[in-house]
């Protein structure tokens, strides 16, 4: 009899593994998290708090990307951090960088507001990695018909990787896009009061947000990469605060908030609340889209309202 059933045992095919999936910022295992549904669960990288410009992975982190069956990112233009991680993989190793994905809307940052393939033509991108003005945004997940078009990309990735669970994969991709449809339309109403409204925010992260919602980014303390600004920078935000159109000016949640105040004493423009971009400081999980957009735009909101 054992030899019987080890004979049936090694005559059945061998289950295809539900992938291991490693991503990199808070809205894209969301999104992987929702398509993955009760099959398995997507591993972060960037921690509560972190800051996605300046991040260094952990040596088990560094690790988990070695050996995982996909990796779901952005793309280098925003976590380079994970690029050197990559290059380690074994070659042909499945990765999806979200950016560069066919069918994603792609922008240059929001002073100038055009999308990023006419940066390019213009000879403005001079470093994919350069996060100043002229370059491109990398911030493509405020933008919901992106995360969209990505639920359908990540399906058809874990489908290709794992053929059992493909239909698994593409139900709840479509479930997950109703449900940003439905969130989008949500947000449209919030915001529908206020669009037009001259804002600043602490960095340059808004510009799909503002660029779908129709809302007014006037200027923003630090550009693309958050990094400091200089002095002649802050002088002209101060003027373009002093003239009086800004109604709200806006923090960040990883970011020291006194710069902010320092800018906004004695111009009439009222501090928001502290924005989270990325959504380091929510709780990780299928939900975390949804709360990080509704989370921009109920604190915009609040704030231009009062």
């Amino acid at each position: 009899m054992r030899y019987i059933i080890t004979a049936i045992l090694a005559s059945t095919p061998a289950l295809a593994e539900v992938p291991s999936v490693v991503t990199d910022i808070p809205p894209v295992h969301a999104l992987v998290a929702q398509v993955m549904g009760d099959l398995g669960q997507p591993e972060l990288l960037l921690g509560k708090g972190a800051d996605e410009h300046d991040f260094q992975l952990r040596p088990s982190q560094a690790g988990a990307v070695a050996e995982a069956g996909l990796v779901v990112w952005i793309g280098p233009e925003l976590t380079p951090w994970l690029e050197t991680a990559l290059e380690t993989r074994p070659e042909g190793a499945a990765s999806l960088a979200l950016l560069d994905a066919e069918g994603t809307d792609r922008r240059g940052y929001a002073d100038g507001g055009e999308p990023a393939e006419k940066a390019h033509d213009d000879g403005e991108h001079e470093d994919a990695h350069d996060h100043g003005h002229g370059a491109e945004d990398p911030h493509a997940w405020l933008d919901p018909d992106n995360a969209q078009v990505w639920l359908g990309l990540i399906a058809a990735r874990l489908g290709e990787l794992d053929p059992e669970n493909a239909a698994t994969y593409t139900a709840n991709a479509a479930a997950a896009a109703t449900e940003v449809a439905a969130l989008d339309a949500g947000i449209v109403a919030r915001l529908a009061a206020v669009k037009g409204t001259p804002v600043m925010t602490f960095h340059d992260a808004y510009g799909y947000f503002g660029a779908h919602y129709g809302l007014n980014f006037a200027g923003s303390i630090a550009l693309g990469d958050a990094a400091s600004p200089g002095a002649a920078r802050l002088s002209e935000l101060r003027a373009v605060l002093e003239a009086g159109d800004v109604l709200c000016i806006f923090p960040e949640v990883q970011h020291d908030p006194k710069l902010v105040a320092q800018m906004a004493e004695g111009t009439g423009a009222k501090i928001g609340g502290a924005l989270d971009p990325v959504g380091s400081s929510l709780e990780p999980g299928p939900g975390a889209y949804a709360a990080l957009l509704t989370g921009l735009a109920e604190t915009m909101a609040t704030c231009l309202e009062g």
